[in-house]
């Protein structure tokens, strides 16, 4: 991937090492040697520094043991911690914190740890292209571009040949720098103008002209972008959400930066470096709103977006790459700053699904379950939908069954699974025996009891529904606090369709159950049975005399019951009449 090449890079010159990686007992003859002269001398400082130049070329995990040995043998030298402390940090941060200060500080390091190898002219030119490729779309990026331009006129050339090299990688730089929005672009654009003006007078004023509008293009992006960063706070920690109105300020602020870079402010049509460019406002933010799971998804989503616009017009190369980067987004979310965040495992799920990697979702959705101290419901219904749309309802079955064995599971995997099996299945026989499988479980829970009468209000199972009233009400299995809920569903569903006496029945059956409650409000109680919606049969003035909070509360759960009932039955018309007209004798679509 491109993050491995980079780090490739980044290591310097690991080609060796990565050669030699299954060759744990391979040690080049000149590390033998430093290390003969160490036993006899411990302080020997040229042995040292041959061990040192190799752990410099080595991956962190493998030059780890060198560094420590060397702290140890060396405790109170700064510069051998400085060493170890540059080497550690930067190969675990620098592609993942695109902040200038630090690509300064990597090209510092580099500049001072290789500046005596024979290959150091071309260590630093890699460092800088990849510090460019990198950091060089930063508004502060200037010092970068200078510093590389003067690097490179250091360069001792010898002959004509040379010469002409170095003048080409020279001019290279300015050019890519002279188009690129940043403060100071005026003063790169003097100095390109002279070097060129010094190499040859009669063709720098073609060049400067042929380069002088994609300038002026730039010159004036780099004015707006430095208005939009205006305000930002760019260097604040990353913290969860605070809901404050100053973060409330820099969310603002950091999205308009965004979206001034989705507005193509260049006026490129090069998508690619439009999607990049963006790319970068993301990073940037991520740095300081890397707790946002909506920051995340949003770069995700912008990728995917840019991915099938390049396949459309043929750069399936680029488009095959953003697609992959839209992966590796979500894989950073939730492998560092939000490996809890079930929203953005889900989006990754289902992006992964809409590229058809079936064997990438489940392993998303079990890396999510195997986290021990979460609540895994959510995560197996979400599981369940999608086993059961990609690969059939045997799938959904098998991960209901682990969901059942999972004891961390709550009542909502029993409902889910219920309900996918009346609609995809079109069995309602195994809903029931989930629905009563699961009522064995959960007949203490309110929420899981009326799932489960309205579904038999679905199926306008009038009889089925009175004895589940009957059931959980009498079972002595919900204490009376939980109980309130259930009573005034099963009032509403004898308001819907029993006859006067069932009505008074059930109102005298809750009354009695909530006795110490309810003693000397019996009118507020028929409220009750008279009102419908939002109409009631006293007014305002007077419901508010009545006073009985409790009353409140019931109502507003008929309320939602009469409503649930009437879509309930308006649905079961509808899918009947739907199951009628179709001739073809295909199953109906719910």
């Amino acid at each position: 991937t491109s993050g491995e090449c980079s780090t490739l890079r980044l290591t310097q010159n690991m080609d060796m090492y990565l050669h030699f990686s299954n060759a744990a007992e391979y040690i080049p003859e000149k590390v033998k040697k430093a290390e003969k002269k160490l036993e006899e001398n411990p302080y020997d400082l040229d042995a040292w520094s041959i061990l040192i130049r190799e752990a410099q070329n080595q991956p962190i995990d493998k030059a780890r043991k060198t560094y420590e040995r060397l702290v140890a043998q060396f405790p109170s030298s700064g510069r051998f911690w400085k060493l170890y402390i540059e080497a550690e940090l930067f190969q675990r941060c620098l592609m993942k914190v695109l902040h200038i200060d630090l690509w300064k500080c990597y090209l510092s390091y580099v500049r001072e740890t290789k500046g005596k190898l024979p290959s150091y002219k071309e260590k630093m030119a890699q460092a800088y292209d990849f510090a460019l490729d990198k950091i060089g779309m930063e508004i502060m990026s200037y010092q970068i571009w200078v510093d590389y331009i003067n690097f490179l006129k250091g360069v001792e050339a010898v002959g004509s040949y040379a010469e002409n090299q170095r003048i080409t990688a020279v001019r290279r730089v300015y050019q890519r720098g002279c188009v690129n929005p940043m403060i100071n672009i005026e003063q790169l654009w003097r100095d390109y103008s002279k070097y060129e003006e010094g190499i040859n007078v009669h063709l720098a004023k073609k060049m400067i002209e042929d380069r002088s509008r994609d300038y002026m293009n730039a010159r004036r992006v780099a004015k707006e972008y430095e208005t939009v960063m205006k305000g930002l706070d760019r260097n604040a920690p990353s913290v969860p959400p605070q809901n404050s109105p100053q973060e409330a300020q820099q969310v603002e602020m950091w999205k308009k930066y965004i979206q001034w870079e989705k507005s193509n402010p260049l006026r490129t049509e090069d998508q690619t470096l439009i999607t990049k460019r963006v790319m970068f406002a993301y990073e940037q933010c991520l740095l300081v709103l890397g707790h946002h799971p909506d920051v995340w998804y949003e770069a995700a989503q912008y990728l995917e977006q840019s991915s099938k616009l390049l396949a459309e017009k043929g750069d399936m190369n680029n488009a095959k790459l953003f697609s992959d980067e839209a992966a590796n987004i979500y894989e950073r979310a939730i492998g560092t700053l939000l490996k809890k965040n079930m929203l953005l495992y889900f989006s990754f799920a289902d992006y992964e699904e809409s590229r058809m990697k079936h064997e990438k979702v489940h392993s998303i959705y079990n890396r999510l379950l195997a986290i021990e101290d979460i609540d895994p419901t959510l995560v197996y219904i979400q599981y369940m939908k999608f086993a059961r749309r990609a690969e059939g309802i045997k799938s959904g079955r098998t991960i209901f069954k682990k969901a059942r064995e999972d004891a961390r599971t709550r009542h909502h995997v029993y409902v889910t699974a219920a309900l996918m099996e009346y609609y995809c299945s079109k069995d309602k026989s195994v809903a029931f025996k989930i629905f009563e499988l699961g009522l064995k479980k959960y007949g203490d829970i309110p929420e899981y009891i009326l799932a489960y009468i309205d579904y038999l209000s679905h199926l306008n199972e009038d009889n089925n529904t009175r004895v589940l009233f009957e059931r959980v009400l009498t079972s002595g299995s919900l204490s009376p606090e939980k109980s309130g809920e259930i009573w005034a569903r099963f009032l509403a569903f004898e308001s819907n369709i029993g006859d006067l006496a069932s009505i008074v029945k059930v109102e005298r059956r809750r009354f009695m159950a909530f006795k110490d409650e309810y003693e000397g409000k019996e009118t507020a109680l028929l409220v009750d049975r008279y009102k419908f919606m939002d109409l009631y049969p006293c007014s305002p003035c007077e419901l508010k005399a009545l006073g009985v909070k409790r009353w409140k509360y019931l109502s507003s759960v008929i309320l939602l019951a009469n409503c649930f009932r009437y879509i309930n039955v308006l649905r079961a018309v509808l899918y009947n009449k739907h199951n009628n007209s179709d001739s073809g004798g295909k199953t109906a679509s719910t």
